[in-house]
């Protein structure tokens, strides 16, 4: 099998990084070899945070590089414009709608684009959108945004619902599961 590259970027505190120790996870129960490399940035201070998810027969580095990426899953949209690069001439990105500005534009040094959607339709690109936000907002938190867009991404990976529930399951905190489980299921069946 080839490898599949996986990439999920977003803002710190926003759950990437528990994504993806479930589709890590989810992987490994699988058999394949998996790698996952986590880059935290200035996560502390709302910065870019990017992780990577490689599983395949054999993975010989986390790593991935400009043009490599089979999909981009991004928790917020300026995020999937700034990894965009990453992708492969045939990869998706799963993108949630929510926009959170940085701090340029906090200080007032710059705009938030609002044109990164068609930007990516212009050159060809499948993109995927959602708002993950509204949704998790729907669930009962904000914070299962990260569970609404692996819900989402499920519909790309042959691996089926209950084998997502079973990780999401032993990975997520008991008294938060079930939030958890609402959320994946609204994304996945949005």
């Amino acid at each position: 099998m080839k490898t599949t590259k996986i990439m999920i970027v977003g803002v710190g505190g926003q759950g990437t990084l528990l994504a993806s120790k479930i589709l890590g996870a989810l992987c490994l129960g699988k058999g394949y070899d998996v790698k996952v490399s986590e880059v935290h940035g200035m996560s502390q201070r709302g910065g870019s945070v990017v992780t990577y998810v490689c599983f395949g027969d054999k993975v010989y580095s986390p790593i991935i590089d400009k043009g490599e990426a089979d999909y981009i899953i991004s928790f917020e949209l300026l995020e999937a414009g700034r990894w965009v690069e990453y992708l492969s001439e045939n990869g998706k990105i799963i993108t949630n709608t929510q926009c959170i500005n940085p701090m340029p534009v906090i200080t007032g040094d710059s705009v938030y684009p609002d044109t990164v959607i068609d930007s990516m339709n212009k050159n060809g690109i499948f993109v995927d959108t959602i708002n993950a936000l509204e949704i998790a907002n729907e669930m009962g938190s904000s914070k299962v945004v990260n569970l609404v867009l692996l819900g989402r991404f499920s519909k790309y990976l042959d691996f089926s619902e209950d084998e997502w529930l079973g990780v999401i399951e032993n990975t997520v905190p008991a008294n938060y599961l079930e939030m958890n489980v609402k959320a994946f299921k609204a994304g996945k069946n949005s």
